[in-house]
């Protein structure tokens, strides 16, 4: 375990204890906040998408709008209206997936005030089980393929017989998607189903990774919705169909918001068993395909948290706490990854909801809405908030500009020369992180990056050397 896996003192086991009591009474919300479901999804209604083609590694346009297109709400529930179509390029899909992110015309309706389930939990489903922040759907583990007992084979998917009870049928061993279809996501660690776009883990691209498992970006690069900063809280990246907001990979050590910044850990770990009831043994070859530990959702067992590793989620994948957006505190999920930053079960919700789940969307809004529009930027360059790095410096060919965390805003990059000539620049859209400056024509020299937000700026120094 990392360094920072310490364990909750006494002290703050109380104050944990008195934050739930507060939440009983107090409810969710700071009075004066505005709720984060209503304020937290990124609108766009001129910039349009693009997308690779497999052999070409410029990203073509594909039309569509990007991120959200509106965002409505009542006094019980918040609307949101979407394409699917994220601001990062997507694609290629190198597994054969012939489809590509495609227009969802989606309608999501979240409830403001979202509720614990205190009866049985509900499962996560195939397909869509939550929508991050800039309308893109979240899919659990599974993509569809099991195994089937009665013949010995893997069902469901391209190129396998159906599986008993149908593609949305649950069987006794699932195949986890996330090691068995990384050939088929791209830089952003997403793919589409008959056009839906989705991811299945957190949503930062594969070369962010501190241990790159994929050379996907290496030809078609992307950059995903956010960052990992592992010295900022992360931000809120999405709300699961039970209304319950996720977040990123890192959160406060202790419940109650005190205790630093860690990373949040998975409470599920690989069965030691060296076979599989009904199932192929672990490390069976059958054909191509070699049944490893971690091949399907059921080879994962659940070693229960407690007050004493309050970083370590719950069943659910969660917790309840405090967060940025929340200082009351709220359940939320986290999008779990390893210390090398690489996905891990049960990667973002699942495998059952914590909350009242509902299928969030719908046709039609049927009920007297007020349009949300922001009118104060949530970027801060150049502060705590938000970290941006440049970076080959001295550059040769190229500046690479990344925002570390989530960027709210369309943010423009320029860079002058000493005398204060413009001669290159570029931009980030909302829901993006990166953009590159060509630097070959340049002479050698100094130059500056201005990196401007709605109502910010950052400055840094490069070298260009030839």
């Amino acid at each position: 375990m990392a360094s920072y896996d310490t364990v909750h003192s006494n002290k703050n086991n109380m104050k944990g204890k008195i934050l739930f009591a507060s939440l009983l009474i107090g409810g969710f919300f700071c009075k004066a906040q505005i709720n984060p479901a209503i304020s937290s999804f990124l609108q766009n209604n001129s910039i349009t998408g693009t997308y690779y083609v497999s052999g070409n590694s410029i990203a073509q346009s594909n039309g569509i709008l990007v991120n959200c297109q509106s965002v409505q709400y009542s006094a019980a529930n918040v609307y949101v209206t979407t394409t699917g179509v994220p601001a990062y390029p997507t694609g290629p899909f190198l597994d054969g997936n012939p489809s590509n992110a495609t227009n969802q015309n989606a309608i999501y309706k979240f409830p403001l005030n979202p509720v614990q389930n205190t009866g049985t939990p509900t499962a996560t489903t195939g397909g869509n089980i939550g929508v991050f922040i800039n309308g893109v759907a979240l899919f659990d583990y599974r993509d569809g393929v099991a195994w089937n007992a009665t013949t010995n084979a893997l069902c469901g998917g391209p190129g396998n017989p159906p599986c008993p009870g149908g593609p949305m049928a649950t069987q006794n061993w699932n195949r986890d998607a996330i090691p068995a279809e990384r050939p088929g996501f791209d830089c952003s660690k997403a793919h589409p189903a008959m056009g839906n776009y989705h991811h299945h883990q957190n949503p930062s691209a594969f070369k962010l990774d501190l241990n790159v498992i994929s050379t996907i970006c290496n030809l078609y690069d992307a950059d995903g919705l956010y960052a990992i900063d592992s010295t900022q809280h992360s931000p809120l990246i999405g709300f699961a169909y039970d209304g319950f907001p996720i977040y990123g990979a890192y959160g406060f050590m202790n419940v109650d918001g005190t205790g630093g910044i860690v990373r949040m850990k998975s409470s599920y770990s690989l069965s030691t068993n060296t076979t599989r009831l009904n199932g192929p043994s672990i490390n069976q070859v059958v054909g191509t395909q070699t049944f490893f530990n971690g091949y399907f959702r059921e080879d994962y067992i659940y070693n229960p948290t407690s007050a004493s590793t309050p970083d370590y989620l719950d069943q659910h994948n969660g917790r309840f706490c405090v967060t940025p957006e929340y200082p009351n505190g709220i359940y939320c999920y986290f999008a779990t990854v390893d210390a090398n930053w690489n996905s891990k079960y049960p990667y973002v919700v699942g495998p059952t909801f914590y909350g009242v789940y509902a299928n969030r969307k719908v046709t039609s809004i049927t009920e007297a809405t007020t349009p949300y529009t922001s009118t104060v930027s949530t970027n801060k360059l150049n502060s705590n908030n938000l970290s941006v790095k440049v970076f080959p410096n001295p550059s040769n060919d190229f500046i690479a500009v990344q925002i570390l965390g989530l960027n709210k805003e369309n943010v423009a990059v320029e860079l002058y020369d000493t005398a204060g000539k413009l001669v290159q620049k570029s931009n980030i859209t909302a829901g993006a992180t990166n953009t590159y400056i060509d630097t070959r024509t340049l002479y050698s020299g100094n130059y500056l990056v201005k990196i401007s937000g709605a109502s910010s700026v950052a400055t840094q120094q490069v070298i260009i050397t030839k």
